[in-house]
């Protein structure tokens, strides 16, 4: 009998596994965001309806959406809303920016070292509860009426605002994280750079955002101090005049810069903070 060899059986087809996402990557629901952005235009049109409504004719020298919108094109035409706007963006992002820098290190030697938090704390503390308008006679008499004056001001507002939340980050680091990192053979600068730094940016950036809308808040009593340019400065004219569609256009050019800016920062954060998991919204 003829000998037969037995072919091997075909194997299965391998599967071929899914590409894994590149390190870093996150993903992120689409729909709730889509959602999210469509709210908050709705959230806006309804907000000037309403505004609409309550400039109706029982509100009598309330001036509605229509009146201020026309306004602020005969100001942005002629360019003085526009150069108002710059010189109060200037100055808010100087002091802001110097009083953000100047918060990191005070907050992170508070959170650290005990002896510094026992020296910085009860001035922060006591500083933060004076308003800035209380600020404002001392810095006319030290500073002069110059730039500088009004950008004390405003440092000094979002300094006390981020300080606090940088201190409370570095208190808030996870002794066991901080304990591990010793055992290794981590000393200070290293535990402080790779384990305490890296933990207290969400609590940072929380604190940039306060601090931003400190200073924005404190722009106007800063332009008190004999500015002649600004939309801080502006409202105060037109305060004089009884001008409500000047008023309303200084609001609304305040309200949309600081909002664009805090939409910045939070982009920012999620960039910076890409290993943090988050809620699904």
């Amino acid at each position: 009998m003829p000998r037969t060899t037995a072919r091997p059986s075909p194997s299965p087809p391998t599967a071929v596994p899914p590409r894994a996402a590149p390190a870093g990557a996150v993903r992120r629901p689409r729909g709730p965001v889509t959602a999210a952005r469509l709210t908050g235009v709705l959230s806006l049109a309804a907000g000037i309806g309403l505004w609409h409504l309550a400039a109706g004719p029982g509100a009598v020298g309330v001036p509605g959406p229509g009146p201020v919108a026309a306004r602020g094109a005969e100001l942005l035409r002629d360019g003085t809303l526009a150069t108002d706007a710059l010189v109060s963006l200037r100055r808010v992002l100087t002091g802001w920016a110097l009083g953000t820098a100047a918060a990191i290190p005070v907050g992170a030697l508070m959170g650290w070292y005990p002896l510094a938090r026992a020296l910085l704390e009860p001035w922060v503390q006591f500083f933060r509860v004076v308003p800035p308008l209380a600020i404002i006679p001392l810095t006319i008499v030290l500073l002069g009426i110059d730039e500088p004056a009004k950008i004390t001001v405003i440092f000094l507002a979002a300094f006390l605002s981020t300080v606090v939340s940088v201190f409370q980050g570095v208190v808030a680091v996870d002794r066991t994280l901080v304990d591990a990192a010793r055992v290794l053979g981590a000393r200070d600068p290293g535990i402080f750079v790779r384990v305490v730094v890296p933990a207290t940016v969400p609590f940072l950036f929380v604190g940039a955002r306060v601090g931003l809308g400190a200073a924005w808040s404190t722009l106007v009593a800063a332009e008190l101090i004999a500015a002649q340019q600004g939309l801080g400065y502006r409202m105060q004219q037109a305060q004089l005049y009884y001008d409500l569609e000047t008023i309303f256009v200084g609001i609304v050019g305040i309200g949309t810069l600081g909002l664009l800016m805090d939409r910045l920062l939070i982009a920012a954060e999620r960039r910076a903070t890409v290993w943090q998991e988050r809620r699904a919204v």
